[in-house]
């Protein structure tokens, strides 16, 4: 999430409202100031709380969970103190704008419940702030992400549709997918990424072939390890066996990620970004994909055991410095 961002454009274009007549040129010097100064140009609790929501952001280092360097004991305690600072952060912004939906998102996940919990106050939520404030926009472009004030619901909505896939809702997921697609065409929270690994775990090929076709067959870890996963869960192994292979070659470090998975909480309140071809990238999507291996467990016993899959993991967790771990 890129708060800061998003408060600046938000504050520039609330005091344009206020100005009123500004040419194209006049916004882009209005929106240099801004950046230069915001903290003076925020003058009503709405855009308090949204700032709070910025800095509780900016607090909340994830660098030392996201390098490995904790043991498991060390990151609950790292994982339950940032929750706690988060929960007070958030709280703080809820107290100024009730209807600060990063906020409320932001608090919801900070409960640390199960996802069957967390999903029912997400949709509570939408519920509370589609009857106060009405649904979701798409503007005049037709992509309701153009405008940064609907950049907040569309998140809440993600939020639904990851939580959905984690609590083995897999129909409701593509539903929520798809739906939030056609707010957001541009798909810039990567709603199609989560619909990818739902229709995996549901064996729709057939679903899973026309999401692949909208993204006019570019791939991305998230299609590469559904596809695998997809073909294994129909039995259809030498597929299982190619689409692996595939994951394994296109996907740097995804094996590694695959048979020696690291679930850590990353969502404040959406997908980190990352950069394409990455291995973020690949360790993203098996972080997503953790109720579906957790539920197929046989189909990571099984890649391991495929020829060159645990060495190709093996050598890409030596060359960077990272730790092996026999499970078994």
């Amino acid at each position: 999430m890129r708060a800061h961002e998003e408060l600046v454009m938000r504050l520039a274009l609330k005091r344009r409202e206020k100005l009123g007549g500004l040419s194209d040129e006049g916004f882009a010097e209005l929106l240099s100031a801004v950046s230069k100064n915001y903290e003076s140009f925020i003058d009503d609790n709405e855009e308090e709380a949204f700032h709070k929501v910025e800095r509780g952001l900016k607090r909340l280092n994830l660098d030392e969970i996201l390098d490995g360097s904790l043991d498991t004991a060390h990151y609950e305690v790292a994982r339950v103190r940032k929750m706690a600072t988060l929960e007070n952060d958030m709280r703080q912004a809820v107290a100024l704008d009730p209807l600060c939906a990063d906020a409320r998102n932001l608090l919801i996940m900070s409960e640390l419940r199960s996802p069957d919990l967390l999903l029912k106050a997400f949709l509570d939520l939408e519920k509370e702030l589609e009857e106060k404030t009405g649904p979701i926009q798409k503007g005049e472009t037709g992509d309701a992400w153009d405008d940064v004030f609907q950049h907040p619901r569309l998140r809440l909505a993600n939020s639904i549709a990851r939580y959905m896939l984690e609590s083995g809702r897999y129909r409701l997921t593509v539903k929520r997918c798809y739906d939030l697609m056609e707010l957001n065409p541009s798909d810039a929270l990567g709603a199609r990424y989560t619909c990818a690994l739902a229709l995996a775990r549901l064996e729709d090929e057939e679903g899973f072939n026309a999401l692949d076709a909208l993204d006019m067959r570019k791939g991305n870890a998230w299609i590469h390890l559904g596809r695998a996963i997809l073909m294994y869960k129909l039995g259809r192994v030498p597929a299982a066996r190619r689409a692996l292979n595939g994951f394994n070659s296109l996907c740097p470090g995804g094996t590694y990620a695959l048979l020696q998975p690291h679930y850590l909480e990353l969502y404040f309140p959406d997908r980190p970004e990352f950069e394409a071809g990455s291995f973020w990238e690949s360790f993203y999507a098996i972080h997503e994909a953790g109720a579906i291996l957790d539920d197929i467990p046989d189909f990571a016993r099984w890649a391991a055991k495929q020829k060159g899959i645990e060495e190709s993991a093996r050598t890409f967790c030596r060359r960077n410095g990272f730790d092996w771990i026999d499970w078994e």
